[in-house]
């Protein structure tokens, strides 16, 4: 079922306190929002929030996808979230500050339990495992493999966050000292055959042209999405994480020209000044394909 998770280019994070604010991140374009239980939500608030946040998911109507960030799996405070929030409407989990492999197992067993007490087929609702540690980051493929359910795993990274503590860089707006971070990352979770790896964190609210840099250059690597902070960023990650009508139109040309040369009895050819073939051809189909079918929705 993993296989199936739609694609998200833009995941926009909400208090759990404010979930009267999912109008604005839907009004932003948000592919998903993500309900915060976690560290958007002080101790002593966290009951009430944890009801605000199952009453929105269950009276949501809209197209956007919606997830909960649960507070992390060393309490009990973790299940009575997972219980609480598990609906039909519940496309994912985020799972904070995990550790390895054996806590997502242990968040797949509770949300299968949550699925059965629920009437939903197991499976159904997603887990997003932050990578918030060493050892976590250390272990991605491990953590990406341990449960089919697992989607939308990446390297989030922000400054002063959990990620550069851990690891004792000190973060740069170009990025370039969690260039291979992200990378290796990334690359673990291709290999586990996790859907969907999303990146993240840009915090400076007014820096556009920083964020765009840096969503750009989580694009390059080969990332499918982004985390945000604020519904101002929302509009240009998606436009970064979208293919420009000018791709379309080439990846249009390119099939157009490969597959004729096919029925000649050609392999490679000479395309706008680049050797193309049908690897290549295939790549534009596939990207073709995720932009005629639209934003998937839950």
């Amino acid at each position: 079922m993993s296989s199936d998770r739609p694609r998200l280019r833009s995941l926009l994070f909400v208090p759990g306190t404010r979930t009267d604010w999912l109008a604005k991140a839907e009004a932003a374009g948000a592919d998903a929002a993500i309900l915060d239980l976690e560290d958007a939500v002080p101790p002593a608030e966290k009951p009430a929030a944890r009801i605000r946040v199952a009453e929105a998911v269950a009276a949501f109507t809209g197209d956007m996808a919606l997830l909960v960030r649960i507070n992390p799996l060393d309490g009990w405070a973790a299940a009575e979230d997972l219980r609480a929030v598990t609906h039909a409407r519940l496309a994912g989990v985020v799972v904070p500050k995990i550790g390895g492999p054996a806590d997502v197992r242990l968040a797949d067993r509770l949300l299968t339990w949550c699925e059965r007490e629920h009437g939903l087929p197991e499976g159904r609702i997603a887990l997003v495992p932050l990578l918030e540690s060493a050892a976590a980051l250390r272990e991605a493929y491990d953590v990406a493999r341990a449960a089919a359910r697992v989607a939308y795993v990446g390297a989030v990274t922000g400054p002063a966050g959990d990620v550069e503590r851990a690891i004792g860089y000190r973060w740069s707006p170009s990025g370039i000292e969690t260039l291979a971070l992200r990378s290796r990352v990334l690359l673990d979770v291709r290999a586990a055959g996790t859907p969907c790896p999303v990146a993240g964190l840009w915090t400076a609210i007014a820096d556009l042209d920083g964020l765009r840099a840096f969503a750009e250059q989580n694009r390059a690597l080969g990332y499918e999405g982004m985390m945000a902070v604020h519904p101002s960023h929302v509009p240009l990650i998606n436009e970064v994480f979208s293919p420009s009508p000018e791709e379309l139109a080439r990846y249009e040309r390119l099939i157009a020209a490969v597959e004729e040369a096919q029925a000649r009895g050609a392999g490679a050819i000479a395309f706008e000044g680049e050797m193309v073939d049908e690897a290549m051809a295939a790549r534009a189909r596939a990207a073709l394909g995720r932009a005629e079918g639209g934003k998937d929705v839950f």
